[in-house]
C-alpha cells in the first residue's frame, strides 16, 4: 500500500472515529474532525503532510502525491 492510500485511510478512520466520539461522548471531538479536514486541505496545496513524512521514514512505498 502506498503512502497516499495510507494517508487517505488514516484520515477516513480519524474522521469517522471523531464523529462517533462527538456524537456519543462530547461535541468537542468535532474540533478534531475539523483539524483533520483542514490538514487534508492544506496538504492538497502544499504537499506537506506530517503522517506522510512519518510513513516515509518507516519505509512505506511512496505514491505520486507525497514523494
Amino acid at each position: 500500500m502506498s503512502i497516499d492510500r495510507m494517508v487517505m485511510m488514516f484520515a477516513g478512520i480519524f474522521i469517522l472515529l471523531s464523529l462517533a466520539l462527538g456524537h456519543y461522548h462530547s461535541p468537542y471531538w468535532l474540533y478534531f474532525t475539523a483539524f483533520v479536514g483542514l490538514n487534508l486541505f492544506q496538504a492538497s496545496f502544499t504537499g506537506f503532510c506530517p503522517l506522510a513524512i512519518i510513513l516515509k521514514k518507516l519505509g512505506v512505498t511512496p505514491g505520486k502525491a507525497f514523494g
